[in-house]
């Protein structure tokens, strides 16, 4: 059954933390932040994007506004489960989050263009717009394990560590498991959700053990580390040839 849209509006910073940091870090918050009602739990994403990679190529340049395009669903996914068709825009650092949720095979048959989204809702017709305008296709399977965590005294702080971040390129179905190539195995990446200002015992805390702001995209990095093998494989080949060439 479809169900109603959501729309989120928050600042969003992203920060790196290595084993030492993170462990400095969650032993200074176990008083100021608590675990939220899902615990540790497994993300798995499908980003789209057009044929060329238009927008996450945008989305690298960093311009003042960018959108993305992903399906998300939580643990081991089924037909019939739940997932989340989402649009995610950025304007001068604001993150506008707009989504619906739907039976899994519903958003499948909606992006192989079997069946419409049904056009009551204002996120949906955004949605389909959205598709009509860019002809997105999947692009990029992409999983995490998340801890989220809420503010015992601040409830609209919002804080999720992911690790494990892995992906693939093939077999992008969140019916086929969670598996894929790990994109950094030690390292934490930190993302503190609020409203507007952090409070203050936590931009401290930051200072205090050197924990500063990232410009981190999952599927950007993940992108950039394809274009940069794609290149380094193609120089390889042209000294390959330059030197047969020589003998």
């Amino acid at each position: 059954m479809f169900k109603e849209g959501s729309i989120f509006q928050r600042v969003e910073k992203k920060y790196r933390m290595n084993p030492c940091q993170y462990h400095a870090f969650m032993e200074s918050t176990k008083n100021r932040i608590h675990l939220d009602e899902f615990g540790l739990h497994t993300i798995n994403n499908i980003y789209f994007d057009t044929e060329h990679y238009d927008l996450i190529r945008t989305s690298i340049a960093k311009p003042k506004y960018k959108e993305k395009f992903r399906i998300r669903g939580y643990g081991t996914i089924e037909e019939g489960d739940t997932v989340f068709l989402e649009i995610k825009k950025k304007y001068q650092g604001i993150v506008y989050k707009r989504r619906i949720s739907l039976p899994y095979n519903q958003a499948k048959a909606f992006w192989e263009g079997k069946a419409p989204l049904p056009d009551d809702d204002q996120i949906s017709r955004e949605i389909t717009y959205f598709f009509q305008f860019y002809k997105p296709v999947p692009r990029l399977f992409l999983a995490y394990d998340r801890m989220a965590y809420v503010g015992n005294e601040e409830s609209e702080l919002r804080i999720t560590i992911d690790q494990n971040i892995r992906s693939r390129s093939d077999h992008l179905d969140l019916t086929d498991g969670s598996a894929g190539e790990i994109l950094d195995s030690h390292n934490y990446l930190m993302e503190i959700k609020v409203p507007q200002s952090y409070p203050m015992w936590l931009a401290e805390l930051l200072s205090e053990l050197e924990i500063y702001p990232v410009s981190f995209s999952k599927y950007g990095t993940i992108y950039k580390n394809a274009i940069s093998l794609y290149h380094t494989t193609i120089e390889k080949e042209e000294d390959q040839r330059a030197c047969l060439q020589a003998y």
